[in-house]
């Protein structure tokens, strides 16, 4: 696996993040565990429901696919909707349960102009080494005035993350993502505006023994980008913790809606 890190700031608003090219024990290992149960999707399913409403027809985008789980519930909950997977990676498109998945990227991707009425963007957001570009190539294949939805973890805000109470180094992985006012300032240069923004709370595990348990360290690119020590710290931590406390774990990621 292959590692490019950018600073941020030095870098300005095009390229803000690290790029990490999946291989297959990292696309095995988001399809075991970053998969969120039907019954744990409803919150983001009523918060897209805010932003976009499908008909029967429209066209949703699922950009960054990775391994299927999101165009696999779109189809679920709005089998009239037609849904388009695009993914860069091959181990994931390999692994993907939704299909068919194109190749493609948020800097070329294979739709005609004016062809989407959404665009659907899970943990993919730093990821793109280009926001402009991208932000210019979304602007091409949607129609006027369609959302792009995008859920994220987003720089300086953790807190809502259980993941870093156990990993406290991994913070300044994520602080070197795009915060919400770098996605915002970006796409403003293709003419996006901001329709919405709100944490949307996730059941993650149904307890944290179970978290504790299925926790891969290639699902994560926090957790890939620190040190062993800390990682093996940050095991211990959560491993401790498991053993006296119950109940499920939730957690909560943006949504950041522009049109």
């Amino acid at each position: 696996m292959h590692f490019l890190l950018l600073d941020a700031r030095a870098a300005g608003l095009g390229r803000l993040m690290a790029l990490i090219a999946y291989d297959q024990a990292d696309a095995a290992a988001f399809q075991a565990t970053r998969h969120l149960r039907d019954d744990e999707l409803a919150t983001w399913r009523a918060a897209i429901g805010r932003y976009f409403e499908p008909r029967p027809g429209m066209r949703l985008l699922d950009l960054g696919s990775g391994t299927g789980s999101w165009a696999r519930a779109f189809r679920t909950w709005w089998p009239r909707l037609e849904v388009v997977a695009v993914e860069p990676a091959a181990a994931m498109r390999e692994r993907s349960v939704f299909q068919p998945v194109l190749a493609g990227a948020a800097d070329d991707i294979p739709c005609a102009d004016a062809a989407l009425d959404g665009v659907w963007l899970s943990t993919v957001i730093h990821h793109v080494p280009d926001l402009i570009t991208a932000a210019r190539e979304l602007r091409r294949v949607l129609k006027p005035g369609a959302p792009v939805l995008i859920r994220s973890a987003f720089a300086g805000r953790h807190e809502a993350i259980s993941l870093f109470r156990w990993f406290p180094e991994a913070v300044a992985v994520l602080d070197g993502y795009p915060s919400i006012a770098d996605v915002e300032a970006a796409f403003a240069t293709a003419g996006f505006t901001t329709a919405g923004c709100e944490p949307v709370p996730q059941v993650t595990a149904a307890s944290l023994a179970e978290a504790a348990a299925g926790l891969r360290r290639a699902a994560h690119t926090p957790l890939q980008l620190i040190s062993d020590e800390a990682y093996a710290a940050g095991v211990a931590r959560l491993d401790e913790a498991a053993r006296t406390r119950s109940g499920p774990v939730v957690d909560a990621l943006d949504l950041l809606v522009l049109r």
